[in-house]
């Protein structure tokens, strides 16, 4: 059964919860492309260390996300405020494939005190 957009996002938010990075990239599809802040990440190598960078930046954050579901692709504002640091702009954008994550970029300022 393949799922749908939002399915894939509410399980993607409750591996974010765990923090477990190999979980967390279950998601995505074997060959998916992650383009951060820092440059392109391809595969699910690459999700990993690009979502471990930023929720190593947000350790323990409070996270608020407004989501925009479209024909297969997720538009997503967010902001999160951790003890270190905080995002105000956060903003990603998702595309699905065959019930998996196949491409996302991700735009944010980290502020830091």
């Amino acid at each position: 059964m393949t799922r749908t957009p939002q399915e894939i996002f509410e399980d993607h938010g409750r591996r974010l919860g765990t923090g477990d990075l190999d979980l967390i990239s279950g998601n995505y599809a074997q060959d998916a492309v992650l383009i951060t802040p820092d440059g392109i990440l391809r595969g699910r190598e690459g999700v990993k260390r690009g979502i471990g960078r930023l929720l190593a930046d947000l350790p323990d954050a409070d996270w608020a996300l407004k989501p925009q579901f479209a024909d297969g692709v997720l538009f997503l504002e967010w902001s999160a405020v951790g003890p270190t640091a905080r995002v105000d702009d956060g903003v990603d954008t998702f595309v699905f494939r065959d019930g998996a994550i196949q491409a996302q970029t991700v735009r944010y300022t980290l502020v830091t005190p």
